[in-house]
């Protein structure tokens, strides 16, 4: 029953919480709270205060936090997916819209503009990351690292996945 009033408390945020996770804040205040009596209103401007220190989403950092008190590892699992399920699940939906109207002039046009701007965004990004690898590791470490990510990305088309977990070791073993 713990799981399923877990998920209740977090999905009930997401769906009617619109404007993202500060805007969910007081839902799930009153979920935490007052519905189920999980923690004090102290404790949970703790979590909180917790949450906002950390980078990243605040929903699904203290959904994760919350319920992994309560429930253990597998009451965090469940938190965090019912904090990105309504998400998840618009975007399901407005997918298989998009590909339903795919042919659509419209679509079409709006695919036109998308693309070039998520390229651009994502190169911008990437340039961003090559820079502050150079200013923190020298040139040799990121020239090393960005030849034999294109060889084993462009040549031996290795999934990106593996690329990155690559990326990620080699830095914990050399460059920590």
């Amino acid at each position: 029953m713990i799981y399923w009033q877990i998920f209740l408390a977090f999905f009930i945020p997401g769906i009617v919480g619109y404007g993202g996770g500060p805007a969910t804040i007081p839902l799930i205040e009153y979920e935490v709270v007052h519905r189920y009596g999980w923690m004090t209103i102290e404790e949970f401007g703790e979590v909180l205060a917790l949450g906002n220190a950390l980078p990243g989403p605040i929903a699904t950092k203290m959904a994760g936090y919350i319920a992994f008190e309560e429930a253990g590892i597998l009451g965090a699992i469940i938190a965090l997916f019912a904090t990105i399920a309504p998400s998840l699940i618009l975007m399901v939906i407005l997918l298989s819209v998009l590909m339903k109207f795919k042919d659509s002039p419209k679509v079409k046009l709006l695919s036109s503009i998308v693309r070039p701007t998520i390229a651009v965004l994502l190169g911008v990004m990437t340039l961003r990351f090559v820079e502050t690898s150079y200013f923190d590791n020298g040139w040799m470490q990121t020239g090393f690292l960005l030849v034999i990510s294109y060889f084993l990305l462009e040549k031996k088309k290795v999934h990106p996945a593996f690329v990155i977990l690559g990326g990620l070791i080699y830095g914990a073993v050399v460059l920590r």
